[in-house]
């Protein structure tokens, strides 16, 4: 994670493996455990669960993704638009 947060990894894999696989199950997985604390009549678990755990890793996705594209060797086409998916991604998934 500290790797990523620094944007010390390609892009590629900062981009595939952190945002779109890791954004989608962990996203996923707080989305299930929301419901299910919120059917259970646990609130604020559900709200801790849902937002508390998948926003700090959607922040940590988008910046290390966003200074992955800044590297000297990331392709500059490649890098603005992983920068825009992954933006408009992350705040979907945030807010959903």
């Amino acid at each position: 994670m500290l790797r990523l947060w620094r944007g010390d990894m390609p892009l590629g894999a900062a981009f595939w493996n952190w945002a779109v696989l890791g954004g989608l199950l962990v996203n996923i997985s707080t989305t299930i455990g929301f419901l299910w604390l919120v059917m259970a009549g646990q609130t604020m678990a559900a709200f801790i669960v849902g937002y508390g755990m998948s926003l700090p890793y959607n922040l940590v996705a988008t910046v290390g993704v966003w200074r992955a594209a800044g590297r000297p060797e990331a392709d500059p086409r490649w890098a603005d638009a992983a920068r825009i998916v992954t933006a408009v991604g992350m705040t979907i998934l945030s807010l959903t």
